[in-house]
């Protein structure tokens, strides 16, 4: 593992106000996020906060939050966001030069909005093939050396063949020393084994198993009888 431990400090903030009013964020803020595997899957629903947070890790950790690898660190426009700028790490011991050295660090940010731009200035030339394709050229290419690795919903181009790809690639990534924060809504990813599962919601941030998931109860439910959930949405 790179790192054990994110948190943030600040000396006040208004919870009514974005990021602060959302739950997790005050969470970190309050106790911080200890990494406890070397993938963590964060998940909740839509708006519970989950990219916002993933975002911040990311940029704590020096990748640009526009997307892409440790060597386009602030390539693009955007500036880094308030939580952003105030994420600090404890490192692991195999983490400690890395965070010791912004020129030692390495990663790469994957995030489903921006993957094909960034991939095109990584050098993987995305356009040529599908929005799946290129989502796994960047696995296959970039996921490669020890170092930080944070993706923001990578299921969005995957098929299932493709996604079961992924976790054969981020299985060889974390035994060659890499470490992966990933943001989900995905059953298949999140059934990674050993894998630590962060939910997301109103709650702030708690630990689940697999198979107390939300996410995991309705794909069951719906894949046994679709019509049980159809006919409150269809007429």
């Amino acid at each position: 593992m790179i790192v054990e431990r994110a948190y943030a400090h600040l000396a006040s903030y208004d919870e009514r106000e974005w990021p602060w009013s959302v739950p997790c964020v005050r969470g970190l803020l309050a106790d911080g996020l200890r990494f406890t595997a070397p993938v963590t899957f964060v998940v909740g629903e839509n708006g519970s906060g989950k990219s916002t947070l993933i975002e911040a890790l990311a940029e704590g950790f020096g990748l640009d939050s526009w997307g892409g690898s440790h060597d386009w660190r602030y390539a693009s426009p955007r500036a880094k966001s308030e939580l952003g700028q105030r994420i600090r790490f404890d490192a692991a011991p195999r983490g400690r030069r890395m965070l010791g050295s912004w020129s030692a660090r390495k990663g790469f940010f994957l995030r489903a909005e921006t993957a094909l731009d960034a991939l095109g200035r990584e050098g993987l030339s995305p356009e040529s093939v599908s929005h799946g394709e290129g989502f796994l050229a960047a696995f296959r290419g970039k996921f490669l050396q020890p170092g930080l690795y944070v993706m923001d919903e990578p299921e969005a181009a995957l098929s299932f063949a493709s996604c079961l790809e992924l976790l054969g690639h981020v299985d060889q990534l974390v035994k060659q020393g890499g470490q992966v924060i990933c943001a989900t809504h995905s059953p298949l990813l999140s059934a990674l084994p050993g894998a630590d599962i962060i939910e997301v919601g109103e709650h702030g941030m708690r630990r689940v198993v697999w198979q107390e998931l939300d996410l995991v109860d309705h794909w069951r439910r719906y894949l046994d009888d679709p019509h049980a959930y159809l006919r409150h949405i269809l007429d």
